[in-house]
């Protein structure tokens, strides 16, 4: 394990040097790990461990055709690494919930009786185990719980395996039974891809995972964005113009500048009117959002986020309400704005070609 500065705190990860793929194989060699769901999460690390030379099978219920279909359409074949949830279950030494949260309460019980001694039960997320009262989640102490909890989507989490950069993950044991859990979590963790892994707890994963999720990650960010761009429409501005000067600009310039070196290295390489302005409103920004974050925070602990997510969710009728919701935001001005300056790109023909190419086309849902 490697010690890192992080502006003033040392903190300890673990990079792909300190353990090596090589490694993890020695140390997974012998386990079975099952996939369970091939919605977002699942594709992209059972697919990066089957390229790392890692066993790894796939359960999924065949009710989600498409799901079941995307699986075979990527190479796992049924009878042989591709199952019903229980006969995956039944096989694996390593049991990895990748369904959505909602679907969590209602998948729990076909998995929890092949939970048997001295197997390990893997999360990408806290959120079934930290909520267990209300998602059912309560394993017996005789199996390990592990989490590794990749910090991007699924799409993100196969472009940057197959760009080979992998991205970065946190991790965590929750319950050691057999003394080698935390191996088994490194282990998988630089088998799904990582690019270095840095050490949580699960409630503090699934606590800022939510938060950042609906704060700056996207909440926060389509909100800001909205509120700019119908400023901009209301004065007179184009749509084409208040798109570029909203999103354009920050996706395809600053954000990868920042991403390069750092915000202060993105304010310095500006001109000095841009510099000026966003070091004077930055302040304006943060105290008009702060309480909006403290009041995030507090629903996120009180696990009012979590109860609101089971009920509406888990709801029958919830992927027609979503779609509408996706609608709305697809076919605003701002976002058809968006779909003609995208079209416009020189390189985008390239770039969506290239995805289509590698299997990294994105999805809206589980």
């Amino acid at each position: 394990m490697a010690k890192i500065d992080f502006g003033g705190v040392v903190e300890t990860v673990v990079t792909r040097k300190e353990y090596s793929l090589k490694k993890a194989q020695k140390v997974l060699k012998n386990e079975v790990i099952a996939v369970i769901g091939y919605g977002v999460q699942g594709p992209a690390q059972s697919l990066n461990m089957r390229d790392n030379g890692v066993p790894v099978i796939i359960g999924q219920d065949k009710r989600f055709a498409a799901d079941w279909k995307r699986a075979m359409k990527d190479g796992w074949k049924p009878g042989t690494t591709l199952f019903d949830i229980e006969e995956a279950c039944a096989k694996a030494t390593i049991v990895m919930i990748l369904v959505n949260d909602a679907a969590i309460k209602q998948v729990w019980p076909r998995i929890a009786p092949f939970m048997t001694a001295g197997k390990a039960l893997y999360f990408s997320h806290g959120f079934g185990y930290v909520y267990n009262d209300l998602t059912g989640v309560k394993p017996n102490a005789d199996v390990d719980v592990i989490l590794v909890a990749p910090k991007g989507s699924g799409t993100s989490v196969r472009r940057n395996f197959l760009a080979g950069v992998g991205i970065n993950s946190s991790f965590a044991v929750g319950q050691d039974a057999t003394g080698r859990a935390l191996d088994r979590t490194l282990a998988v963790g630089i088998a799904v891809g990582s690019g270095y892994l840095f050490p949580t707890t699960f409630a503090h994963e699934v606590t800022s995972d939510l938060v950042g999720e609906r704060g700056v990650l996207m909440g926060a960010l389509a909100g800001v964005m909205e509120a700019q761009y119908d400023v901009l429409r209301a004065n007179g501005h184009s749509p084409s113009e208040a798109f570029n000067e909203t999103v354009e600009e920050l996706t395809q310039s600053l954000i990868r500048l920042v991403d390069e070196n750092g915000m202060d290295w993105m304010y310095a390489n500006c001109s000095a009117t841009a510099q000026r302005g966003a070091l004077d409103w930055k302040p304006k920004f943060k105290k008009a959002t702060l309480p909006v974050f403290k009041d995030l925070y507090a629903a996120v602990k009180s696990q009012n986020e979590a109860r609101h997510v089971i009920k509406t969710c888990g709801g029958a009728d919830y992927k027609t309400k979503l779609q509408k919701e996706l609608s709305v935001i697809h076919d605003s001005e701002m976002w058809r704005a968006g779909a003609a300056v995208r079209s416009l790109r020189p390189h985008e023909k390239a770039r969506a070609n290239a995805a289509t190419a590698t299997g990294v086309k994105g999805r809206a849902s589980n």
